[in-house]
């Protein structure tokens, strides 16, 4: 009996192992944008990781190339350690990234650079972290509100083959056939319909009506 005392705990510790997250360390050798690095391992393996939890605006986006320079300037040619989460559908390593003690995923978002990525949350501290530099107006929130559209949104629109979100749009310049325009409404109250809340969230820009960043305006609406 005292030796299966003694073992129960060790087959527990066992059976628990393939649960526990991954690690990998090494050095960032690239930086391909703001949730995207390159780990040279100690047996010279090269691999991609994408931050976790988070998504920082794509290269043509406004921001893009600061948020990449940001996570440049916090990660490369500096040893970091990735707990691993999963691998995504690119085969891309996916993780939490540390640099020494700093939550690089978390700073991301602390400084502005990017946003909680809801689709993929798992700390819903990281919410408050983001709703913290929204208030100070750091990085990509001191941009106008029309600038300031969710990289997954933007992707959508790139995919689904409508137009991306001029840089800096005038009041009249968009207008879709059902006659609804930019610069007319700013929040839900005003919408008529889900497809004029969409418009306005997606063609205009105002990130305002999707409060939760799920993509979806003016739930009231859209639901």
């Amino acid at each position: 009996m005292r030796v299966l005392g003694f073992l129960l705990p060790l087959l527990l510790l066992h059976l628990a192992a393939p649960v526990l997250a991954a690690e990998l360390r090494g050095e960032a050798v690239g930086v391909a944008d703001g949730d995207t690095l390159t780990l040279l391992t100690p047996d010279r393996q090269q691999v991609r990781v994408r931050l976790a939890q988070i998504d920082a605006p794509e290269a043509g986006q406004p921001w893009g190339s600061r948020a990449r320079q940001a996570l440049a300037d916090l990660v490369f040619r500096r040893s970091v350690v990735v707990l691993v989460m999963d691998t995504d559908r690119y085969g891309r390593t996916v993780g939490m990234v540390r640099v020494g003690r700093l939550d690089a995923n978390a700073e991301m978002v602390r400084q502005g650079h990017a946003w909680v990525y809801r689709q993929y949350l798992r700390d819903r501290s990281l919410l408050a972290v983001e709703e913290e530099a929204r208030q100070a107006r750091r990085g990509l929130w001191a941009l106008p509100e029309a600038e300031r559209v969710p990289p997954w949104a933007w992707r959508r629109q790139q995919r689904g083959g409508q137009p991306v979100l001029s840089p800096r749009p005038q009041a009249s310049a968009a207008m879709d056939a059902a006659g609804f325009s930019c610069g007319t409404k700013r929040y839900c109250r005003e919408m008529t319909s889900c497809a004029e809340a969409r418009f306005h969230l997606q063609q205009c820009g105002l990130s305002r009506l999707d409060g939760d960043r799920d993509g979806i305006p003016c739930e009231s609406l859209c639901r």
